[in-house]
């Protein structure tokens, strides 16, 4: 078993993060030290960084920061690696507790290979693979490998039996998820069918009734242990989560239906989604709450009737398993999803049993009046089982990556607005934006008032340049989600991003609020409280993280900051200058650049050099900077360093060639200049300059020419615009004044003046 299914899974280890594992995994800060582990059985928050979602499942997070540990970071590797362990041994767990059942039903020879021939089933099933590949259903695995071990447990050891120690695995499953605690509705079924051997259909018969009181006494403390783990976890959860519906009626008369398409998965798994379209029925008079209505009752029917004969035993336990492991989720609790197929791992359990069990009485059956030889089951069976294995290794490929994955939904799920803003995401990301788009605003027909699509299209505006209509769509996502700190953080990053320092710390301050633990959210907030000198409320942030992270880099640096009154760079310098290595000054000379600190950034490389003199990439990030400071002859002779010393150093090469390119340029229209000092020479060196984004260079320019020519209105719109790309509102006006006292009529400088007026005023 250990083997066929390793073969089967060797292409899921690399498979990504995805879905709820960025908000309890990669965004959670809590599982980056052992130290924490405390914590997560006394504050259910710290599970995830979105408080919707944030539950009391102290043992999943335990595992999550031993995996972290183990790889050192979030190596995903290390993940799949834990969770694909634990899904071994419950294969062995389920083989056990199989062949129990068995033989507590007739013992005989096939029933090794029966139980054997179920668990590969159970094990190779393209639904597990929906689990095993989402790491944070690692939940799923856990609760039902704890289930498993506490029946198995309870099979084996007669001391276990008289000292409840059965019970020791339930607790802990219980604190992976709570749906664990379904063992005692299990175990009562368990004891009334193999042990005390009753049938549903004598269930009030008098004279069964000691029977009957003999088994309440006997699960009577499963039940009440388990009913009190329910009150517990409950009193664990979080105040803030949310199951994500309360269409608690349309929900209940939907699952008879989604039932229906569980039981028929088992067979034919060909409708797999990592997110489904599927939605809730809006009456009982559909075809579709017909279709679940009878096969629910059949299912039932069955389990009944089958409880009557000891032979078929296992099918009724085995359909009994199935519908109470999908009661949690499939009745009256309403969940944001009216189905997901990870939700089928813990039922299938008893699903593969009862019908694993069916089939071999068949079989048994086939051979018997048609005298069919082993080997003939055996190849037939090992043809089917290697179907289902294939099925999973390709459902593994699906769970590759975002793109894979949403790209499958779309396919399966082509109605699921989420899954289409998705799949948009990773085309965005790869930089397709006008396709991106096309999903979005499909998906938001299907879903007007979701507030991470009006996120996700003022990213995408803002990266097309065009920041009105994103900051548009970022006060929706506010309106229609202003519960989720998300909204709050990307518009708080926008207003970041457009220099509108206080405005983002109002928004980011809020995210903050919401989701104590998003570090991102964190940062940000530090940077721009760096950014207006507001050392005191930098400090308390900081402070703050450090609780959280104590070892947190970030942080530390900014509480230095916030100490010297300095910023994190000049900071994170001064470490430096104490240890000095080429790769820290290279690293910080980059981070200069990303500030815009050009200059910085230049001095910085140049320290690299001092260490390193041929670094190729400390030239280079000089040749950059240089290019945005407009002194390009300096850029020529920075990037013509880094190519002799890697002549096939490509990004040196495009800085080069995007250095001469532009100088060419200037000198081109700097000797027309000087050749003629028209106005229009003025104007063209003017608004190349402008257009290279070198605005003071232009202004520079312009007031040279308004020397030679004071009457040019021309010359004072270029100065209003650079004076405008500046944000300094008032030489604008100013510029825009003198040009409308000579040419009130110039349409162009008063869209230019008017823009400088109305930003001034905000």
């Amino acid at each position: 078993m250990f083997i066929v299914t390793t073969i089967t899974y060797l292409n899921h280890f690399d498979n990504s993060f995805h879905f709820d594992d960025f908000h309890t995994i990669t965004e959670n800060p809590n599982i980056k030290s052992l130290k924490n582990i405390p914590s997560f059985f006394t504050d259910g928050r710290t599970i995830s960084s979105l408080p919707q979602n944030q539950t009391y499942r102290p043992i999943v997070t335990t595992s999550l920061a031993i995996d972290y540990w183990l790889g050192g970071g979030y190596k995903v590797f290390y993940f799949h690696l834990v969770s694909f362990i634990l899904f071994l041994l419950l294969g062995v767990l389920i083989f056990f507790f199989t062949l129990k059942i068995l033989d507590l039903t007739f013992y005989n020879n096939h029933n090794y290979y029966i139980a054997a021939g179920i668990t590969l089933w159970y094990v190779l099933h393209p639904v597990m693979a929906e689990t095993v590949n989402y790491i944070i259903a690692r939940s799923d695995l856990q609760s039902t490998f704890f289930v498993v071990l506490a029946f198995v447990i309870y099979q084996h050891s007669s001391t276990a039996q008289k000292y409840h120690l059965y019970l020791i695995p339930v607790a802990i499953g219980t604190l992976s998820k709570p749906t664990t605690i379904m063992f005692a509705p299990l175990l009562v079924c368990y004891v009334f069918i193999f042990e005390e051997k009753m049938s549903f259909l004598t269930l009030f018969s008098k004279k069964h009734l000691n029977t009957f009181i003999k088994m309440a006494k006997k699960v009577a403390p499963s039940v009440l242990f388990c009913s009190l783990l329910f009150v517990f976890h409950h009193m664990m959860t979080p105040e803030t989560f949310s199951t994500g519906s309360s269409k608690t009626y349309n929900y209940l008369i939907t699952q008879p239906y989604v039932v229906s398409y569980y039981f028929g998965s088992i067979f034919f798994p060909i409708h797999l989604s990592a997110d489904t379209d599927w939605t809730m029925l809006e009456s009982i008079w559909s075809f579709k709450f017909l279709i679940g209505f009878l096969v629910l009752l059949a299912l039932i029917v069955i389990a009944i009737f089958s409880s009557k004969t000891k032979k078929y035993a296992p099918i009724s336990f085995g359909i009994l398993w199935f519908l109470i492991a999908l009661a949690p989720t499939s009745s009256i609790i309403p969940l944001a999803e009216v189905m997901n197929d990870h939700r089928m791992f813990f039922p299938y359990v008893g699903l593969i049993i009862s019908t694993g069990y069916t089939i071999g009485l068949v079989l048994q059956y086939l051979k018997e009046k048609y005298q069919l030889i082993n080997i003939h089951i055996i190849t037939c069976t090992a043809i089917i089982l290697s179907i289902y294995a294939f099925g999973t290794y390709q459902r593994n490929k699906v769970w590759h990556n975002e793109e894979s994955l949403w790209k499958d939904v779309t396919i399966k799920s082509p109605k699921n607005g989420r899954g289409l803003m998705n799949y948009g995401l990773t085309l965005m990301a790869k930089g397709d934006y006008d396709t991106a788009e096309s999903y979005f605003k499909s998906a938001l027909k299907l879903l007007p008032y979701y507030h991470s699509l009006y996120i996700n299209l003022g990213i995408l505006n803002n990266a097309k340049g065009n920041a009105s209509e994103a900051e548009k769509h970022f006060k929706s996502a506010i309106k229609h989600g202003a519960n989720f700190y998300t909204s709050w953080f990307y518009y708080g990053r926008f207003l970041s991003q457009k220099g509108r320092a206080n405005e983002a710390i109002t928004k980011l301050s809020k995210a903050t609020e919401l989701s104590p633990f998003h570090m991102e959210t964190r940062y940000l907030l530090m940077d721009n409280y760096l950014t207006i000198e507001d050392w005191s409320s930098l400090k308390k942030i900081a402070v703050s993280t450090l609780k959280i992270d104590e070892s947190d880099t970030k942080s530390q640096i900014f509480l230095q900051s916030s100490i010297d009154k300095k910023s994190a760079l000049e900071t994170e310098e001064a470490a430096i200058s104490k240890n000095p290595t080429a790769e820290k000054y290279l690293d910080l000379s980059l981070k200069y650049y990303q500030k815009k600190h050009y200059k910085k950034s230049i001095e910085i490389a140049n320290k690299v050099i001092a260490i390193k003199p041929n670094s190729h990439e400390a030239y280079n990030n000089i040749c950059t900077a240089y290019n945005l400071l407009g002194e390009y002859k300096k850029a020529i002779e920075a990037c013509n360093k880094a190519i002799l010393l890697i002549p096939n150093f490509n990004l040196a090469k495009n800085n080069l060639n995007y250095a001469i390119t532009r100088n060419t340029k200037i000198t081109e229209l700097t000797s027309l200049l000087e050749k003629d000092q028209n106005e229009g020479n003025y104007l063209n060196l003017g608004l190349l300059y402008f257009n290279f984004g070198h605005y003071q260079k232009c202004i520079e320019i312009t007031k040279k020419g308004i020397i030679s020519h004071p009457n040019s209105d021309n010359l004072y719109n270029n100065m209003c615009a650079a004076y405008n790309s500046l944000k300094n509102w008032d030489k604008a006006i100013e510029a825009g004044k003198q040009g409308l006292t000579i040419n009130p009529n110039n349409e162009l400088l008063k869209n230019n003046y008017n823009w400088a007026i109305k930003n001034k005023g905000n």
